[in-house]
C-alpha cells in the first residue's frame, strides 16, 4: 500500500529546508541517499511490472520526487547577491540560497558539500551567483574568490568612535550623520545593559566608545550606518565571550567587566608596544584602585585629547597641553584632578588590550613614561625612578624647556 510507506506527498517541497537548521552538518546525509535509491529501484520495478496497478505514472512521479533530492540542472541564469554570514553551518548557507531561489532545495546543497572536500573552505562576505543553479555549481562559484563581493573596510585598534564613522562614511558613502545618530543608543545596537554597570560608585554614561571592534569588515551591498555598528558590535561581543572576559573581569579582576573595558581603551591609547598593554593597565589599577597614591588619579593626557577630539579639536603631544587644559574641571575626562577611570572608554581596544587589561602582571609600578620617540615605555615606583626616566625622555628628544633643567 502507498500510506505504509509514508511518503508524505502532503509535504511541501521547500528543499529539506529546516531539517538540517543550527548544529554541524551531518556528513553522511550525502551518502544516505542508496537506502532511498533501492526502494526507489523496487518500486519503479514494480511499476513497470504492474505491481503498483492504480500508480499509474502519476504515482510513480510523485515516488520519484519524493526519493529524488530537488536539484536544477544548468548553470543557472540572471544575478543575486547572497551572504554568508559569521557562524552559518553548511545547512544554514543552503538555506540562503534556497530563499534567494539560487537552488532548488538545501538538500542539494547539503549534499553536493558532503562530495566537496573544499565546502569547509566557503568564507563569510557577500557573493554574486545565480537563479536556479545546479547544487554543486552554486558551490563551486562560493569557493570562487571572483564571485565574492569585495567591499572591506579596516578599523585599526585604537580609534574612537568619530574617527570609526569617518571611515566608514568615506567607504560606505553613508554620512557620518547616520553613524553618529545609529550610535547614541548602544543597547539597540547590541550592547547588553549589563555592560554599563560599575562598581566604582561613579554612574555609567552609556556610550558606544570601547564596543565598535577594530577589525576589517566586508560591508554587504545596501548595509546601513545601524547594520553596520551592529555588526561591529557583534564582533567585540564574540571576541570577548571567547576570552571570557565578562566572568573574569568579575572574578579576578574583582571589578565590573565596563572598568576593564575603560582601563584596556587607555592602555591601547596610551601604548605604541602592544607588550606593554599588560604592565599600562597594572598602572591603571595601582593608582585607582591600590590606593598607592594621593588621590587615586590617573593623571593621563589621553583622557584630555579624547575630550578635545569629541569637540572637534585637534589632540596635542603632552609637552605643549597647557596647565588650564590638564586641569579644566569641565572636562569629564580631567583624570588629573578627579579620581578613578573616566566615564567611558576612550578608544576602541583591540584583543590585545582587552587581552592585558585582563592578565595585568604584578608589580608595584605607579606611574609609565614614553622615553624615547620611538615609543618605549619606562615604569617606575618612586620619585627617583620618576626623575630618571624623565632625563631619559630629556636625552632621547621627548621632553624639553623646563622639564629638562
Amino acid at each position: 500500500m502507498i500510506d505504509d510507506l509514508d511518503l508524505g506527498f502532503d509535504e511541501p517541497e521547500r528543499g529539506e529546508k529546516g531539517r538540517h537548521r543550527r548544529g554541524a552538518v551531518n556528513r553522511r546525509n550525502g551518502k544516505s541517499g542508496g537506502r532511498g535509491k533501492t526502494i526507489f529501484a523496487l518500486l519503479m520495478a514494480l511499476v513497470l511490472l504492474g505491481g503498483i496497478g492504480g500508480v499509474g505514472f502519476v504515482g510513480f512521479d510523485r515516488i520519484r520526487n519524493h526519493f529524488v533530492t530537488p536539484d536544477y540542472d544548468g548553470p543557472g541564469t540572471g544575478e543575486v547577491l547572497v551572504q554568508v554570514k559569521q557562524g552559518d553551518f553548511l545547512a544554514d548557507i543552503g538555506d540562503t540560497l534556497y530563499d534567494a531561489g539560487v537552488v532548488k532545495s538545501t538538500k542539494a546543497f547539503i549534499e553536493a558539500a558532503d562530495t566537496n572536500s573544499r565546502s569547509k573552505n566557503v568564507g563569510v562576505g557577500t557573493y554574486k551567483l545565480r537563479k536556479q543553479m545546479k547544487a554543486s555549481l552554486a558551490l563551486t562559484l562560493l569557493l570562487d574568490p571572483k564571485s565574492r563581493v569585495v567591499n572591506g573596510v579596516t578599523i585599526p585598534e585604537g580609534t574612537i568612535s568619530l574617527a570609526i564613522y569617518d571611515i566608514l562614511s568615506k567607504q560606505t558613502k553613508i554620512p557620518v550623520a547616520d553613524f553618529k545618530a545609529a550610535a547614541k543608543d548602544p543597547v539597540a545596537l547590541g550592547v547588553p545593559d549589563f555592560w554599563f554597570e560599575r562598581k566604582d560608585g561613579k554612574k555609567s554614561a552609556k556610550s558606544i566608545e570601547g564596543f565598535l571592534y577594530p577589525a576589517t569588515y566586508e560591508i554587504p551591498p545596501k548595509a546601513t550606518a545601524e547594520q553596520i555598528l551592529k555588526m561591529m558590535v557583534a564582533q567585540f561581543l564574540a571576541v570577548t565571550q571567547q576570552m571570557d572576559f565578562v566572568d573574569r573581569a568579575k572574578g579576578e579582576r574583582k571589578i565590573s567587566p565596563y572598568e576593564v573595558l575603560i582601563t584596556a581603551s587607555i592602555a591601547q591609547a596610551e601604548s605604541v608596544d602592544p607588550k606593554d598593554f599588560p604592565k599600562v593597565s597594572r598602572v591603571i589599577y595601582n593608582r585607582v584602585y591600590a590606593g598607592k597614591i594621593g588621590c587615586n588619579c590617573l593623571g593621563i593626557d589621553s583622557g584630555i585629547n579624547y575630550w578635545k577630539r569629541l569637540q572637534g579639536k585637534s589632540a596635542k603631544d603632552s609637552d605643549v597641553l597647557t596647565q588650564s587644559e590638564i586641569h579644566d574641571l569641565k572636562n569629564p575626562y580631567n583624570t588629573h584632578d578627579v579620581a578613578g577611570l573616566p566615564i567611558t572608554p576612550i578608544s576602541n581596544p583591540g584583543e590585545g588590550a582587552l587581552k592585558g587589561a585582563l592578565e595585568p602582571p604584578n608589580g608595584d609600578w605607579i606611574f609609565f613614561m614614553t622615553v624615547d620617540k620611538k615609543g618605549t615605555m619606562g615604569y617606575g615606583s618612586n620619585d627617583a625612578e620618576f626623575r630618571q626616566l624623565q632625563k631619559q625622555m630629556c636625552d632621547n628628544g621627548v621632553l624639553s624647556g623646563t622639564n629638562c633643567t
